[in-house]
């Protein structure tokens, strides 16, 4: 190594353990940061457990605090602010007190800039600047969560392994309302829409990543979810462009076409999001009923008889014998299919991507009437259609794009994406520990 480059190293680790003393100067310096992980792949990929069902999430593990606590987090890409179940008196709260996060004189303030742009204008609930910052989520399906905001420092490993401790603004929950159904066995939410309050819109503000999100999640059960652009495919990904109305706020495209069995179904204009928060699809009350007359126009004369004693979901179907897989009834199924306009890309949705084999044999319609859960006329794309798909929800290019994958398997970046993270100086940047 010449004298030029470790003198470089030298200054660059002199000024990182000076910023690790001062505990954080690198959120202050963005633009340094930007340089140090520049150098190298700037993306971190994490591994999901879960599955539509019988779990009905995607989750994923994540290390907060100092010393580092593990959370197990519901990804949830239609929503902006990540929370945790807090150690505070609280309703709704059925974490053991070894689950939960306990605040540290890290409450964050009304003047802080996150605690505007997690409420509406207009609806600051704050008397004083310096009155802690408290919030609402409201979840179309899922109930609310209450909380206090904080921040912490969140423990990431980049694909080239080297370590960012990052301190980002999350929510300490303590009054979770989940409307009378079964709370999830996860610690909190994940948010990852494309709010200023998301988690991956403070990494891309502190410059540690591109304003880039993907996920893969395995019909098996599983999958992985990544920071940053590293693992984006250079090929054969459809895109559309995000709605201008959904910029702020969902994961939206559209307008879409419905298709069934590659045929026009007369339904248009459709306003589709992809949220991961969402085990199952829904479509307005228009396309629901167009999809269920032509499912069960085509059942007719077919073995398939309903199966209403089956309350799994609100549609099934039994055969002569419980079926054990998707596989043995598919061919009783046609695709469905979303035809977005610009670009001519189509979302095709197998039979697979749209029915589910329940714990008693039956097979059914993950597919779900939003008129009946307040969705209006909005359509969701869910978990149960996502599966053995890569995602990928890209902010920089205001586009969201979709293309088979193996989601089974959590990707070598350098071997699967062809980087090159062979830099000597990979962990020599970050706040060490």
């Amino acid at each position: 190594m010449g004298k030029s480059r470790m003198a470089m190293i030298t200054v660059v680790l002199y000024w990182v353990l000076l910023c690790a003393a001062l505990q954080g100067c690198f959120a202050d310096y963005p633009h340094f940061w930007k340089k140090a992980v520049s150098r190298v792949g700037s993306s971190f990929v994490l591994p999901l457990s879960g599955n539509v069902y019988p779990k009905g999430y995607y989750s994923v593990s994540l290390s907060i605090g100092r010393p580092p606590k593990a959370f197990d987090l519901d990804i949830d890409t239609g929503s902006d602010l990540t929370w945790v179940q807090c150690d505070a008196p609280c309703t709704g709260c059925t974490k053991p007190r070894n689950s939960l996060y306990k605040p540290n004189n890290n409450l964050l303030h009304c003047e802080h800039p996150l605690c505007a742009a997690i409420h509406t204008p207009g609806n600051q609930p704050c008397k004083t600047p310096n009155d802690q910052c408290d919030y609402e989520v409201e979840y179309a399906d899922q109930g609310s969560s209450l909380g206090v905001l904080v921040n912490d420092y969140f423990s990431l490993k980049l694909v080239n392994g080297s370590l960012l401790s990052p301190r980002l603004a999350f929510g300490c929950g303590y009054d979770q309302d989940f409307r009378g159904s079964i709370p999830p066995p996860t610690a909190g939410v994940l948010g990852l829409g494309n709010g200023k309050a998301s988690i991956l819109s403070q990494l891309s503000n502190l410059s540690v990543i591109r304003n880039v999100l993907g996920h893969c999640l395995s019909a098996r059960g599983g999958g992985f979810l990544f920071f940053g652009d590293d693992l984006v495919p250079s090929s054969k990904i459809a895109w559309v462009p995000l709605s201008a109305s959904s910029l702020d706020k969902h994961y939206g495209a559209g307008p879409a076409e419905l298709l069934y069995n590659h045929k026009p179904t007369g339904v248009k204009g459709l306003q589709v999001v992809f949220d991961s928060g969402s085990s199952y699809t829904y479509l307005n009350s228009k396309a629901y009923q167009a999809v269920l007359n032509q499912v069960r126009a085509d059942l007719k004369g077919t073995p398939l008889k309903d199966a209403v004693e089956d309350k799994s979901l609100p549609i099934c179907w039994k055969g002569a014998k419980p079926f054990k897989s998707v596989h043995e009834v598919k061919n009783h199924f046609k695709p469905l299919g979303l035809n977005f306009g610009k670009g001519n890309a189509q979302l095709q949705l197998l039979p697979e991507a749209y029915l589910v084999i329940t714990k008693h044999g039956n097979a059914c319609l993950g597919i779900l009437n939003g008129g009946q859960v307040r969705l209006g006329e909005l359509n969701v794309i869910g978990d149960i259609s996502m599966q053995d798909r890569m995602v990928i929800y890209d902010n920089e290019k205001k586009q969201i794009g979709w293309v088979s994958a193996d989601c089974d398997r959590l990707p070598n970046v350098d071997r699967d994406y062809n980087g090159d993270f062979s830099e000597p100086y990979a962990a020599d940047f970050g706040i060490l520990r």
